[in-house]
């Protein structure tokens, strides 16, 4: 591992990983879809879904994020095996939030990779969410409002 190709390739893939989190908790549904491969899959068994390419990739996240009055994902490091121009890894997942029926949901889970080099970098060939542990006890917490900002005649501003 400690030649440097391998090295720029782990990077990459770690980076990869830190745009899924980041794309779906902003919303930036073009760009999730954009990490995985023109055929990529995106697999979540106990939700029976299961989405193949970009465009289905796309529609399915915004759907999916449609359910959620907010949603909160941190993702950890986990292992990365190398192969020349594919690689596996997996990847340590804490989520919580709650659904606009009302419904709370606090998991640990395991994402299972398979990469992809392209020519427009690593993307993911297949990532299956499998989840460890599932707790469905109403969340205590609230979002946040927006804090009130004084105006610019206001004497604090």
């Amino acid at each position: 591992m400690s030649d440097l190709p391998s090295i720029a390739d782990r990077f990459e893939i770690e980076a990869l990983r830190g745009e899924f989190t980041d794309a779906g908790m902003m919303r930036d549904y073009d760009r999730f879809a954009s990490l995985f491969a023109q055929d990529g899959i995106w697999r979540i068994p106990d939700a029976s879904v299961k989405f193949v390419g970009r465009e289905e990739i796309r529609a399915g996240i915004e759907r999916l994020q449609g359910v959620w009055e907010y949603f909160v994902q941190t993702v950890h490091p986990g292992t990365i095996q190398l192969g020349g121009a594919t690689a596996v890894g997996r990847a340590y997942v804490s989520e919580f939030g709650r659904m606009r029926d009302g419904s709370s949901h606090l998991n640990y889970s395991v994402y299972h990779d398979r990469y992809q080099r392209t020519p427009d970098g690593w993307k993911f060939a297949e990532r299956a969410y499998e989840v460890r542990y599932l707790d469905t006890t109403p969340l205590a917490g609230s979002v946040p409002r927006p804090p009130v900002r004084p105006t610019s005649a206001s004497p604090d501003a």
